[in-house]
């Protein structure tokens, strides 16, 4: 029986759930907004596979990857829609012309970020860029399953941890059908702090939100925005690094606590591929940057060097010793000094969410000084 005594030891993945045969295990979210499994023990056999299916406590040892490339979509249009350099929707785009079905992140009507499933190229458009807030993955491991056994190609995309978990799910079968890619993860941040920040910014706006992009390029790929779009037609952005949501984000402020002890950051959750942004492009391959967005890609298996075809990507090799700078590589996500009083007093700035991560992330006086000293030695 999956029993949870620290909260860390837990991603969320809901694998647990999903291979339950009497279905006696509920996900429930906790004061901080992160779901956790809760086992009803009247119903439980005992019959031990929600632990041997928790890739936590199955986890894999840290791998390199095969090969690490530079890869940008031929179509510039697909670039400026994507976070990065278009690899995804090209790789899913020739999944669902095989009459397969794809499975990724999007928006709910409520603008909670969920797992969904896209059969025609139409639905990948709200499967594209990134949604910093934990999905919920829902049935998602059963149904791939059942595609897999119809004889569907599938393709999934998720973090680490859920692609952990899928492939715990499935027993670490290869299937000829099925591709998996992740990606570099900071960490998931909560989704009830997400919750409270769109309604505040709706009553700033009084406006209903039409639309949600954590990646507008409008100022190019470095620059890019949080960007709101309104019923009224108006719309409302900030470049990432002056936005107090994403600076609680990168601050590492309210992230699930199993992301400052993550066990699937290193290549560890046995997926065809990984893809990223190539921030430090402009030093290694600086005539391949032309800001609009490339993807770092890690090739891990033989299946996963297949997808990227020359035909439609512009591709440049590189080496994994110049990616060590992404911050999603990094074996461990400090956590913010601060989190334990940030959600102790969430619920009583539940109407001004914004005030609460800025006095928690605020630097004093005296640590901004001597910033500015190191600066200028």
């Amino acid at each position: 029986m999956i029993n949870i005594i620290h909260k860390e030891d837990c991603c969320g993945c809901s694998a647990c759930a999903q291979i339950c045969p009497k279905e006696c295990i509920s996900l429930q979210r906790d004061n901080e907004g992160f779901i956790y499994p809760n086992t009803n023990i009247n119903d439980c056999i005992e019959c031990h596979l929600c632990e041997k299916v928790c890739p936590i406590l199955n986890s894999i040892k840290e791998n390199e990857p095969n090969k690490v490339l530079a890869v940008k979509n031929k179509d510039n249009y697909i670039r400026e829609m994507s976070s990065s350099g278009g690899v995804f929707y090209e790789i899913a785009k020739q999944v669902i012309l095989q009459n397969g079905v794809v499975y990724g992140a999007k928006f709910s009507a409520q603008w909670n970020v969920e797992h969904a499933m896209a059969y025609n190229i139409d639905q990948l458009i709200p499967l594209m860029r990134s949604k910093y807030v934990q999905s919920d993955i829902n049935k998602t491991y059963i149904n791939i399953k059942d595609n897999l056994k119809d004889g569907k190609r599938v393709l999934f995309v998720g973090t680490p941890c859920q692609v952990a978990g899928l492939n715990s799910f499935l027993k670490y079968k290869k299937y000829s059908n099925l591709t998996i890619i992740d990606f570099l993860c900071h960490g998931v941040p909560s989704p009830k702090v997400w919750q409270l920040y769109i309604k505040e910014i709706t009553k700033k706006n009084k406006a209903e939100i039409s639309n949600i992009s954590f990646r507008d390029k409008k100022l190019g790929w470095r620059n890019y925005k949080l960007t709101f779009s309104f019923s009224n037609s108006t719309s409302w952005s900030e470049v990432h690094r002056n936005n107090i949501y994403m600076k609680g984000f990168l601050n590492n402020l309210y992230l699930r606590p199993s992301c400052y002890a993550c066990k699937f950051k290193r290549f560890q959750s046995k997926s065809d591929l990984t893809i990223a942004d190539y921030w430090g492009i402009y030093r290694y391959l600086p005539e391949f940057d032309d800001n609009l967005g490339v993807s770092l890609v890690f090739i891990n298996t033989a299946e996963g060097e297949k997808l990227i075809d020359s035909k439609l990507f512009n591709i440049k090799e590189t080496s994994f010793t110049s990616t060590l700078s992404n911050k999603g590589l990094d074996k461990y996500t400090p956590k913010h000094p601060k989190r334990e009083y940030f959600f102790k007093h969430i619920d009583s700035y539940s109407n001004n969410i914004s005030k609460l991560i800025d006095l928690c992330i605020k630097e004093n006086v005296i640590k901004k000084i001597i910033k500015i000293i190191k600066n200028r030695i």
